[in-house]
């Protein structure tokens, strides 16, 4: 039976044969070495994906030119010395089965180091919207100067063995920093009106035309709208279109927003349901006689199957799902939907570790991504006799790798369910896929032969009697109680009462604490119609609204009417209203019917102590450790694993 057949078609364009319609397009990896050369790391990963048999994968931004790279290891295409590793990417591909192409791309202004060091250009002098730091604006000579890179990049490509090249025209960078009115006000040929505008990106693709030959297939990612106040629409660019296809695109990647737009919508955060985007792709064919890539959150193989199946594009690209599993197009090939790890767009390991200078690319959900190099295959020397205590995202992870690598793991929680306090992160408006995703690695570690012991607490007797050679400590944290006079009073419950319903929702609340799990506490309050009003000591939000959840949270908030009182301490809670010192001055905040408590956590490592004095080897991972993340959660309960 050809299960998903219209995903699982093959399509040419050009000298390009895919056997499927299925695309990963680029990610930024922070994998290349100092020099931009390819990196055994680089290697690791992109064979990784490979294996997963997506019909095309395009690279990571690959720069141009010197003046062009976001951060200073970014893969390079603008001198020979680069081919050899560029090679090696494209041989490791084909070895797979799958077709390449290199993103060829320039930062133009949204480039923090180049920023920093006064050497980022743009086509006008106009601070970016990401760093708020201003480039140089950049002269008619460096225009012609780039143009001429982006050709020499390509011929480079097609010499290093790939199969196409993609121009990046998407996401705030060089291309589309020209083509919009917010940040080119040039009055020379490349400014002032649409047809000026677009005269850069058409050049481009008229120059990496005449380098690479009339066969070899070009894509364009382009934004198709900016996504942004004052930005340029899908109508505004619609008169342009046949004259991109006319200087060379022949398969066009429909994206949209900046990196500058509110709400991080390249990465879009879990607030947008997956194919959010297929319309404008839609749109786009309807418009150009080119094959056309849809993206936007997709992690189902049967939603893409679907819309290419209505016309709707001729392929779909899965971008983070390829993080989370880069088997998921074996697993739907093969009928096995139930087994496919979904993306859950949390953006931690992969958009908001790179961004936040946190180091390489990683995947929350996916311990091997980005650590494809020292992640073990099993299975282990040693079969050991393991306990995993608590289910969370580190516990599930913890026992899921310790069984895969062939050790004998039970795995024990004092609550009915697993999931820990994903149970509650579930609960808050826009994150069901948390809970999805708990049952569904509880589900895969059973069926991997964890032995699973739910509402069953562990204790130092167990613990004797038992006699467990390894144990994995991931209890997770406990709420902590202010000391704060009132704080018994009846009307004042915890956040994880109210999130699971335990503790009824009132119609004046104070939550206490503005960080994740009192934001989203509120954000649950007001979606159930509550007036609420958040308290929090600190000068500013610990919610960073530079993350695409962050700011999502922060928006609906502000639009339902949240009171967020920042700099601001409880003094005392009283019956029907709570005392807070707002800068050294008293307020009343009344009438106040509920009061939550949502100050943090502190780490559940009872057992500790018990597990030092009997001398059994042990690891803490996660909360119990010290509370943050899921990504910290996972990544420490699979290395906890690995270090069996």
């Amino acid at each position: 039976m050809n299960l998903l057949p219209s995903l699982f078609s093959p399509i040419k364009i050009k000298s390009l044969d895919l056997v499927n319609r299925a695309v990963m397009p680029p990610m930024g990896t922070n994998l290349g070495n100092a020099d931009g050369t390819v990196s055994e790391a680089n290697l690791a990963y992109i064979k990784r994906r490979a294996m997963g048999g997506a019909g095309l994968i395009i690279t990571e931004i690959a720069s141009v030119h010197p003046s062009g790279s976001a951060i200073p290891n970014e893969l390079g295409a603008y001198d020979d010395r680069f081919i050899p590793g560029l090679k090696k990417i494209s041989d490791a591909v084909h070895a797979a089965g799958s077709k390449v192409a290199l993103q060829l791309h320039h930062a133009g202004r949204e480039s923090l180091y180049l920023l920093q060091q006064g050497k980022a250009i743009a086509p006008s002098a106009i601070r970016s919207l990401v760093f708020g730091l201003t480039p140089r604006e950049i002269t008619r000579e460096e225009i012609h100067e780039v143009i001429t890179a982006f050709g020499a990049a390509s011929a480079r490509a097609l010499e290093a063995g790939f199969d196409a090249v993609e121009v990046h025209g998407a996401h705030g960078y060089l291309l589309t920093q020209f083509l919009s009115a917010l940040s080119n006000k040039r009055d020379d040929e490349y400014g002032g009106g649409l047809s000026n505008r677009s005269r850069f990106m058409i050049e481009v693709l008229e120059e990496v035309r005449k380098r690479v030959g009339p066969d070899f297939p070009i894509s364009l990612r382009l934004s198709v709208d900016e996504c942004i106040q004052g930005g340029y629409t899908f109508e505004d660019i619609r008169p342009i279109l046949t004259h991109l296809v006319k200087a060379g695109a022949d398969m066009l990647h429909a994206s949209l927003g900046t990196h500058g737009s509110p709400g991080g919508i390249t990465s879009a955060p879990s607030e947008y349901q997956p194919g959010f985007n297929v319309w404008r792709a839609k749109k786009l064919k309807e418009m150009v006689d080119l094959p056309v890539i849809a993206v936007g959150r997709f992690t189902d193989p049967s939603l893409a199957n679907e819309v290419i199946a209505r016309g709707e594009a001729d392929l779909v690209a899965f971008g983070r799902q390829y993080l989370a599993d880069p088997d998921f197009l074996i697993k739907a090939r093969e009928g096995r939907p139930e087994d496919i790890r979904k993306c859950i767009a949390c953006n931690q390991g992969c958009i908001e570790r790179l961004m936040l200078g946190e180091g390489k690319i990683r995947c929350a959900l996916n311990p091997e991504t980005g650590q494809e190099m020292i992640y073990p295959q099993g299975p282990a020397g040693v079969r050991r006799n393991v306990w995993v205590v608590g289910s969370g995202p580190g516990g599930l992870t913890a026992a899921y790798e310790a069984a895969r690598l062939g050790h004998q793991v039970t795995l024990y929680e004092k609550e009915e369910e697993t999931g820990g306090q994903l149970r509650f992160a579930s609960r808050a408006p826009f994150k069901d896929q948390y809970g999805i995703w708990a049952s569904w690695l509880t589900s895969q570690a059973k069926k991997i032969g964890v032995i699973m012991r739910t509402g069953t607490e562990v204790t130092e007797s167990m613990i004797s009697e038992g006699n467990p050679e390894v144990v994995i400590l991931a209890t997770g944290g406990e709420q902590l109680k202010p000391d704060i006079p009132g704080i018994d009073l009846s009307l004042v419950s915890h956040a994880w009462q109210v999130l699971e319903e335990s503790a009824l929702p009132g119609k004046h609340a104070v939550v206490i604490g503005g960080g994740l799990i009192g934001m989203e506490t509120a954000d649950y309050l007001c979606q159930k119609g509550t007036q609420v009003t958040l308290v929090e000591v600190l000068k500013r939000s610990p919610v960073l609204k530079i993350t695409s959840h962050g700011y999502m949270l922060h928006t609906r908030l502000k639009e339902a009417g949240c009171r967020l009182l920042f700099n601001t301490s409880v003094k005392k809670i009283e019956e029907s209203s709570v005392i807070v010192l707002m800068e050294d001055r008293e307020q009343v905040l009344s009438p106040v019917d509920q009061v939550i408590i949502a100050v943090g956590l502190k780490p559940n490592d009872e057992l500790k102590e018990i597990l030092q004095a009997k001398k059994i080897r042990h690891f803490i991972i996660g909360d119990a450790l010290q509370p943050r993340r899921i990504i910290e959660a996972t990544e420490e309960g699979a290395r906890a694993a690995w270090n069996l």
